[in-house]
């Protein structure tokens, strides 16, 4: 490719991708170069200004038409847009967590590390939102997983997070190489890496033999990737992980490489295999053969999440299998593959970002004072700060899925899609049921916070970077519940 070429691409919708790499290259340099005892707090402010450029930058790229660089590699679209908003917001609230992150085993001797492995990761999963090839997609899942790796286990001194890192690794490998050789299979037999040159291939695919390895092809990337996501039952990593890590990473696991793990999915599974291998008289692909098994998968997820969460005295590990169910939730979505499937996961993404960052906000300011990360630190939180008892109680019921709550109509939107084309009457009644289970760990918690007594009677002190994330949490969950048309009038207008 010569300089000429180079030059003509489009190089402005990568601005975004740009913004975070530069920033996280300074934050290196100065890291490096900063005395060992120097604070290095204020360089996880530099990477929140570098967030909201970020987002500035893509709110200015809102009215660009799709466009694609690097040989369709690179593609902004309104797929794009709409997840990058999502991932940089979630990093901006992730980054105020970690500015006022100072527990007993804290981040102080690694701060530095902490904040520009974040930016990284961050930069994996926006380049996973615009790729159009499977090995754009793949380096950037790569830039992912290998900085959480590392930021898992980012209290070297601490047991619990050399744990959470080792398990993290080993099933992180193990998914890493199920994907790959899924995606080998689709490299054989399209000769391509291009996604929309593979779907153009595959949709003439009429050979069994091809459609059989096709089918394997699936089962191994869909394998792979549920374990990015803590789907069930590749989920096991997931509580051990969610534990030992500081509760930063913990939110950062929990939101942000989430929905990057949905983006993959969705990237790969509707432009690889929605029209592959067409057969029967509506010349439907192969990925609508494969609904019973996403079916089951989605099922087993809410079960098993939900049912467990039930017995967890940890409050991150009843976070953590949480969690878990709300995969389940939004693999509920994707099995229906209904006209309004990608609308009801952007949203409830949106949703659970809000609800579940606000919430570990909390989380982290309660298990600071306390020292442990148990649910009973919890009691009597409404007599030491009857505001931020409220908020927390707000959080909850939206993750209860409660109406008048952005939870509630994330719900109502998955379940409502259920029966579209084919109606899906099993899993929506699992849906139904295992939420009202999950009724039972959330009004756990406020059971302890409003109606026990306080065994620490000491005033909270709630830091400047935690009360901004609580604000934007609790009026987020409210806003979307009660208008979410705002965000489908967003999506919409989207080019």
């Amino acid at each position: 490719m010569d300089l000429a070429t180079l030059k003509s691409f489009n190089w402005s919708v990568m601005t975004p991708e740009f913004i975070i790499l530069g920033v996280a290259a300074a934050l290196t340099l100065i890291d490096l170069f900063l005395p060992k005892k120097q604070d290095r707090r204020f360089l996880g402010w530099i990477g929140i200004l570098g967030i909201l450029a970020a987002i500035i930058s893509v709110a200015s790229l809102l009215n660009t038409e799709a466009t694609s660089i690097l040989d369709d590699s690179f593609t902004l679209d309104a797929f794009g847009k709409a997840f990058k908003l999502i991932l940089l917001v979630g990093a901006g609230l992730v980054m105020f967590l970690a500015v006022s992150y100072d527990a007993k085993e804290g981040l102080e001797d690694y701060r530095g590390e902490f904040y520009y492995l974040f930016l990284t990761a961050l930069l994996g999963a926006m380049v996973m939102t615009s790729s159009g090839d499977l090995i754009t997609l793949f380096i950037g899942l790569e830039l992912l997983t290998v900085s959480s790796y590392v930021l898992a286990g980012i209290r070297k001194h601490n047991l619990k997070s050399n744990e959470s890192a080792m398990k993290y690794v080993i099933n992180g490998g193990i998914s890493t190489a199920i994907t790959l050789f899924g995606m080998s299979y689709v490299y054989g037999l399209t000769g391509t890496t291009n996604l929309y040159q593979i779907s153009q291939t595959l949709s003439a695919v009429t050979d069994a033999q091809h459609a059989y390895l096709l089918g394997l092809s699936f089962l191994m990337i869909f394998v792979g990737l549920s374990f990015k996501l803590g789907a069930a039952p590749f989920h096991m990593w997931a509580p051990d992980v969610y534990q030992g890590a500081p509760t930063p990473v913990t939110a950062f696991l929990s939101v942000i490489s989430k929905s990057a793990g949905f983006v993959i999915v969705i990237r790969l599974l509707i432009a690889v295999f929605y029209n592959a291998a067409p057969t029967g008289a509506n010349g439907q692909g192969i990925l609508f053969k494969m609904q019973d098994y996403l079916a089951v998968i989605a099922a087993v997820t809410m079960i098993v999440g939900n049912v467990v969460a039930l017995k967890q005295s940890d409050i991150k590990r009843m976070f953590a299998y949480s969690s878990i169910a709300h995969a389940g939730y939004l693999l509920v979505a994707l099995t229906t593959l209904s006209s309004n499937m990608l609308f009801s996961i952007w949203f409830y993404l949106l949703a659970y970002m809000l609800m579940n960052l606000g919430a570990f906000a909390v989380i982290q300011l309660i298990s600071e004072q306390a020292g442990s990360t148990k649910i009973a630190d919890f009691a009597g939180l409404y007599r030491r700060s009857p505001v931020l008892a409220v908020i927390m109680g707000i959080l909850l019921i939206s993750l209860a899925g409660f109406p008048g709550t952005a939870g509630f109509i994330g719900k109502l939107n998955i379940f409502v899609g259920a029966f579209y084309g084919t109606p899906h009457y099993v899993l929506a009644s699992i849906m139904i049921a295992t939420t009202v289970v999950s009724y039972f760990y959330y009004f756990g918690v406020m059971t302890q916070m409003f109606f026990r007594p306080a065994a620490d009677e000491r005033k909270l002190n709630i830091p400047f970077g935690l009360v901004v994330v609580l604000l934007v949490a609790v009026v987020g969950s409210v806003l979307f519940g009660v208008a979410p048309n705002i965000a489908l009038d967003f999506l919409n207008n989207l080019q």
